[in-house]
């Protein structure tokens, strides 16, 4: 099936059927989205643990933030 095939189906569906199809849909990529994030930031674990150099801006994070205008 192509986007342009399921694109043309949505099409033929009334209102509410295509408002639950872009919720399921958008509820698709936001797991995936998290899914991946999730795998990225566990497989970096170990390295923040451990290696300083990727931490170092850490000691900041108790600093007063002024944005400068």
């Amino acid at each position: 099936m192509t986007a342009a095939s399921i694109i043309r189906e949505i099409e033929a569906l009334p209102l509410t059927e295509k408002l639950l199809v872009v919720e399921r849909t958008l509820k698709s990529i936001r797991t995936n989205r998290e899914k991946a994030l999730k795998t990225a930031a566990d497989s970096l674990y170990d390295d923040y643990k451990s290696d300083a150099e990727l931490t170092v801006f850490t000691q900041l994070d108790a600093e007063s933030f002024y944005e400068a205008r």
